[in-house]
């Protein structure tokens, strides 16, 4: 399914904050993590319920935060990167708040969600992205994540080889596009 992405500002003059580059930046994350969500399904993988999903959708919006980290650290100054990946997280955070509330009920989501986040940056952070995309091990981990969620069923044993060879570079390659059209 095709994701209608936004990634270009109305008024392109306009100078953006790294806050509201980051707010655009989990927007499309967001999305961009839904969809990889109901691909899964539309490929037979199996959901036991909402709480996985939504586990599977964290999972792809932690991968999404590193590669805009590695993207920008290039281009931003270390506070600056700062600013725009701490911004982007806690955006994260409300999405996944905001939607768990009303599928899981009241609890306490988007702490769960920073609380994976950081204990995921420590394990993504031994892994590397060139321009070509992120390395095996950084989509293998992505990978072993999503099939840790959802069980290893007869129906989900393969969703790493998904997550590898075909949803991780491919929401990689739209990530790098977001990144770089909402910096131009």
């Amino acid at each position: 399914m095709a994701v209608r992405i936004k990634s270009q500002w109305h008024d392109e003059d306009s100078t953006r904050t790294l806050e509201e580059i980051g707010g655009a930046i989990a927007y499309n994350a967001w999305k961009l993590a839904l969809d990889k969500a109901v691909t899964l399904h539309g490929e037979h993988f199996v959901y036991e319920n909402d709480g996985q999903r939504l586990a599977v959708i964290a999972e792809y919006l932690i991968f999404l935060a590193q590669v805009v980290d590695r993207l920008t650290s290039a281009m931003l100054e270390d506070d600056e990167r700062r600013t725009l990946i701490t911004a982007l997280v806690l955006k994260m955070a409300d999405h996944m708040d905001e939607n768990a509330q009303s599928l899981l009920g009241d609890s306490d989501h988007r702490s769960a969600f920073i609380e994976r986040f950081n204990l995921r940056s420590g394990e993504y952070a031994e892994f590397s992205i060139t321009d070509d995309g992120p390395s095996y091990p950084f989509l293998r981990h992505l990978g072993y994540e999503i099939q840790q969620v959802m069980g290893d069923s007869q129906e989900n044993r393969w969703v790493i080889d998904q997550v590898m060879d075909m949803d991780g570079p491919e929401v990689f390659k739209q990530m790098k596009r977001i990144v770089r059209n909402l910096f131009m």
